[in-house]
Order: C-alpha cells, then sequence, then structure tokens
C-alpha cells in the first residue's frame, strides 16, 4: 500500500455504458434504450432513456458515456488521478436471466480490459508507479429467477480481476429487496472475498405521480426520488439484521446515504417503540451507520459535515446493547469553564476567561467525532451525468464541470476538517477501502 507522500484525487463514483452494452441498448425498443431522433436542427441525436416517463425525452448521449479516452480526457482536464468506475444503472435488471448471467460475464472482463489497459500513475514519487489510473467494480446477474450458483460464480470471476475491486448493485436485489434471506449467501460471499458493495439508486419512489403535473426537468426523481430509495433500501438491509450475520461487509452508498444520516435517530425511535423489532439487532441502529462507507456527493460543507458527524457518533456513541453511551460535560469540575455553578453555564456557553478553556468537552468531542467520521467518506463526480448546460457561465468560463467543481469546493470548506481529514476524503481513504496499489 502507497503512503501518503504526495496529494491524489480518487473519484469514487463515476461511470460508464461498456460498449457491448451500448450495443444492447440501442436494439432495444423499450426502456432503458438508446434512441436516435432529429434535432430542432435537423441533425440526428442519440438520446439515453433510463426512467419510465423520463422527463425530456431522455438525455443525450455520446463518447462520455463509453469511450475510455474521453474519460481519461476528462480526469486530466479536472486533475483526477485515479477512478473507480462503475457500470452506470440500470444494470442487468431488464434482462432474462440466462442473458443477464452471460451478459455479467462479459461485462466484466470487458471492465477488467478497460481498466488494465490504461496508463499508470506517474510520478516523481516511486510509491505512484504502483496505481493504475482506472479500477471498476463489477456486475453481478442480480436478477429474479437468476439461480444463486450463477451469482456466487460472478462473484467469484471478479475477485479474481485484478482491476475489480467491488460490484456495483441497485436496491432491489433479486427482486425482492436487499432484505431478502436468500441474498445470505450472496453478502457471505462478498464479505469473504473483502469486495466492495456501492449500492446506488435507479428506480426512485412511488409511480411518479407524486411529482405533480408540473414540468421540473429531472430536478424531482434525482434529487429527492434517489436518495429516499437508497435510503429505504438500506434500512431494510440493516433491519434484516445482515450487519449481524456479516459484521465484516463493506457497503459504500451513493449520494452520501441519502436521507440516513438525517433520520437515523427518528429510525432508532421507532425501533424501540415498535415489538416485533425492538430486540432484533445487536446494536442501535444508529450503530451500523459507523460500519458503512458514504461517497461524498453531496454539494455542500454542511451536509458533508453533518454526515461526518453522524458517522463519527455510531461507534462512539452506540454499543452492544443498543445504549446510548455518548459522554456529556461534567458538572462536578471535572471541565474547567463548564463547572455547575459557572455563570457561563448558567447562560448556556462555555466561560473562556477560566482558565484558558474555550470549548466545553462536549464540543471538542463533536468535532473529534465530526473528523473521524469523515475517514468513511469518499469523494465523486456522477461522470459523465450532470454535464453543463449552455447557459452556465461558470463551466463556460472555466471549461471545468460544476459538478466537480462544487463537490471539492464542499470538501475544502468543510470547517471541522483539517487537511489530514480533507486529504482522507479527496483519495486516501478510497485507496484504503479498494486497496488501491497493492
Amino acid at each position: 500500500m502507497a503512503t501518503r507522500t504526495r496529494k491524489l484525487l480518487v473519484d469514487i463514483h463515476t461511470h460508464v455504458y461498456l460498449p457491448q452494452y451500448v450495443t444492447y441498448l440501442r436494439n432495444r425498443t423499450s426502456v432503458p434504450r438508446i434512441l436516435t431522433r432529429k434535432t430542432a436542427a435537423g441533425v440526428n441525436e442519440e438520446r439515453l432513456v433510463i426512467l419510465e416517463d423520463e422527463p425530456s425525452g431522455g438525455r443525450p448521449v455520446g463518447p462520455q458515456y463509453w469511450n475510455r479516452d474521453t474519460k481519461l480526457e476528462f480526469m486530466d482536464k479536472h486533475g483526477i488521478d485515479i477512478s473507480v468506475i462503475s457500470s452506470a444503472n440500470p444494470w442487468l435488471d431488464p434482462l432474462p436471466p440466462t442473458e443477464a448471467v452471460t451478459l455479467a460475464e462479459t461485462l466484466n472482463s470487458s471492465l477488467e480490459d478497460f481498466c488494465a489497459s490504461a496508463p499508470v500513475l506517474t510520478s516523481n514519487d516511486a510509491t505512484a508507479a504502483s496505481f493504475s489510473r482506472l479500477y471498476g467494480l463489477g456486475l453481478l446477474p442480480l436478477v429474479s429467477e437468476v439461480p444463486i450458483p450463477a451469482i456466487l460464480s460472478s462473484i467469484s470471476q471478479i475477485a479474481a480481476l485484478p482491476h475489480l475491486k467491488g460490484v456495483i448493485i441497485g436496491t432491489r436485489g433479486i427482486g425482492k429487496g436487499l432484505d431478502d434471506e436468500r441474498l445470505d449467501a450472496v453478502w457471505e460471499a462478498v464479505e469473504r472475498e473483502g469486495l466492495v458493495v456501492f449500492l446506488h439508486p435507479h428506480y426512485g419512489v412511488g409511480e411518479g405521480k407524486e411529482w405533480g403535473e408540473r414540468e421540473n426537468g429531472h430536478v424531482l426523481p434525482l434529487a429527492l426520488g434517489f436518495p429516499m430509495e437508497t435510503t429505504i433500501a438500506i434500512t431494510r438491509f440493516i433491519l434484516a439484521g445482515t450487519f449481524d450475520r456479516f459484521p465484516n461487509l463493506k457497503i459504500l452508498l451513493a449520494h452520501s446515504g441519502g436521507a440516513l444520516p438525517q433520520l437515523s435517530s427518528r429510525i432508532a425511535s421507532c425501533i424501540a417503540h415498535d415489538p416485533i423489532v425492538a430486540n432484533r439487532l445487536k446494536h442501535d441502529v444508529r450503530y451500523y451507520l459507523g460500519k458503512l462507507w458514504f461517497d461524498a456527493v453531496a454539494y455542500g460543507p454542511e451536509e458533508l459535515e453533518f454526515v461526518s458527524s453522524v458517522i463519527g457518533r455510531a461507534s462512539k456513541s452506540y454499543g452492544e446493547h443498543g445504549q446510548n453511551q455518548t459522554q456529556f460535560p461534567s458538572v462536578t469540575g471535572e471541565n474547567e469553564g463548564w463547572e455547575e455553578d459557572s455563570p457561563s453555564r448558567q447562560e448556556g456557553r462555555p466561560d473562556a476567561s477560566t482558565s484558558g478553556v474555550e470549548r466545553p468537552k462536549a464540543l471538542f468531542e463533536a468535532i473529534q467525532a465530526k473528523k473521524a467520521g469523515s475517514s468513511r467518506m469518499l469523494w465523486g463526480t456522477d461522470h459523465p451525468f450532470f454535464p453543463p448546460i449552455d447557459s452556465d457561465r461558470d463551466t463556460a468560463s472555466t471549461g471545468k464541470w460544476r459538478s466537480v467543481v462544487e463537490n471539492l469546493d464542499a470538501i475544502n470548506r468543510v470547517a471541522t476538517w483539517g487537511e489530514d481529514e480533507k486529504d482522507g476524503v479527496r483519495a486516501w481513504n478510497a485507496i484504503h477501502l479498494f486497496g488501491l496499489g497493492k
């Protein structure tokens, strides 16, 4: 494993449709598909349609979705050293079982070639030469009626391919969600092989009627539907006791975990008041957030700081028996400047004049928790989705994608993270999680 001797930038949320999959989409006549239509200027244009009743008739699609050189050019333009590439949704979900098994094997081998033939990371730093610029996440034929042994065979294939470091999956499992007990053999195999599972949404929530009749483009299904889909799926996974049975699973959540960090204490309260699930788990549900990994595709420093705070409290505050173990400031003189009879305690704030103490212990611990939580967060771009629009003046002046710049700027502006934490989120957490450079 390389050491932290230089600044690196690793993108763990970046997608591709491999050429064989593109051919498959072009040949389809129903969603998902790639169709050709004429623009207002009379020019033929290919459009990608991956959702039923997709706004705007899909989105323009081109080489940035499948061409490796175009991916590398994007990386070079934005200073990205390494990308961990995954196939974009909807993966193999629409395929018949036999086709899904065959195409999974083909696409996994193709992704290995896609990554293995890419250039290595060059630098005067000798440790950097151990990195390829591209790694990948394979596909499993998670389709209803595919036999579990066929899925296990795909896991073995992926584990044997040196540039593939995990798998990307959707939220439906093999048709009944991630709490389906039939998946236990899959979790066991993934855990044994040490593969990362990148959980990514596709279907959203409901049937689309909840978005109303007003035309809002992709905003509501992508900004709200996708994160809520992830939130529901991973909560079901946790409630099924999956982490209790397979405690070493490495699950990475897209879009900073959706609403899970915000709702985790509400979920815990509902569990505590429901006799069906109150005693099911070994830990308080908030404990399991400390076992998850989160991408940092949140676009704002306040959101990143909040997520890292919730992650950081998880393993510290919630133990084996689900009890809150948070340590609050002492009122017996243990924390100078925060004594029970201190004037500042009456005002609800620390006494900065006492022994130079400017923060109570609880505030200090909260900051440390935010720093600790950052160690399970990883930067990503969501390329090639969210390209600049024509009216984006910032992109026009810099040539860089807003989605990349905003997520990097958000990391840089998290007030409670030092440079070590920021470097971790930008690169070294990914190197650790995926075992890059080995």
